[in-house]
């Protein structure tokens, strides 16, 4: 059995759990750790269930209450080399024993209990982030978000999931009108900055097979994106594809910003 579910998912924060009947871990912890504590409570568990935080990057609402669950429940933090070091200068996340990270590298397996978890280099403005996959029990999930643009070797590495957290970040027309201004418009669109709607639709839809068993799409923006806009764009851009499904043909589900997620669950 393998599960995935979202604690909260979006540009404030960010956290996701992934298990197993026996080891569960946290991809990012962007929100406090009481938040974590609760939104963990809400699915069973308890922060003492965890074997580990994998960071995919440095940026704030990845790790705000990082340092709060290392100290507190002495949990291993699974990271690039890059981002260990960049998080070191982030003075918020506080003095967090240097011998509970764990340096790990993109495209090289490492394994927690049962879970065997593959760090996937994406393309985002950060020191060396990762997307991740893992394995257990002949399933897979993954959680990929932060990317400006995707390659093969990201496809390649995604085929045959059970289950997938993918962001869809912002509608590009809400993002070009918008307030923000033109340099982080820019770098949003760029391509190391976030997945648009369309783009996560046709990223998912190069993934899709027919035991495909759903997907959560995450970190959107608050300012640039909404639940029902980001499920119809791509639902539709899924639709239209150059591929032989439908959306409809398997659950697709919105990761709220301030809630916990319906639970993604192979068996």
């Amino acid at each position: 059995m393998l599960e995935l579910c979202s604690i909260v998912s979006g540009s404030s924060g960010n956290c996701i759990c992934v298990g197993s009947d026996a080891n569960h871990v946290l991809i990012d912890a962007g929100i406090s750790g009481k938040r974590i504590a609760e939104g963990l409570s809400a699915i069973d568990l308890d922060c003492r269930d965890l074997d580990g935080i994998l960071v995919t990057h440095e940026h704030i609402d990845h790790i705000a209450g990082l340092g709060v669950m290392a100290r507190r429940y002495g949990l291993p933090i699974y990271a690039t080399k890059e981002t260990i070091a960049a998080i070191g200068k982030i003075s918020s996340v506080g003095k967090v024993d240097s011998g509970l990270f764990c340096e790990i590298r993109p495209g090289e397996e490492f394994v927690i209990g049962d879970l065997t978890v593959m760090p996937i280099s994406i393309s985002h403005d950060a020191a060396n982030p990762v997307a991740y996959r893992i394995e257990s029990g002949g399933h897979k999930m993954a959680v990929v978000t932060d990317l400006g643009t995707y390659t093969e070797e990201l496809v390649g590495q995604l085929q045959g999931l059970d289950g997938l957290l993918l962001e869809a970040n912002h509608d590009i027309h809400m993002l070009e009108t918008g307030i923000y201004p033109y340099p982080l418009k820019r770098r949003i669109m760029g391509d190391r900055g976030h997945l648009s709607n369309e783009s996560s639709g046709r990223l998912l839809g190069e993934l899709l097979h027919d035991h495909f068993g759903g997907v959560l799409l995450g970190h959107l923006s608050k300012e640039n994106n909404y639940e029902e806009l980001a499920y119809e764009s791509v639902r539709l851009e899924v639709t239209m594809g150059d591929n032989p499904y439908r959306a409809e043909d398997f659950p697709i589900h919105v990761a709220k910003r301030d809630a916990v997620s319906p639970v993604l669950r192979a068996m």
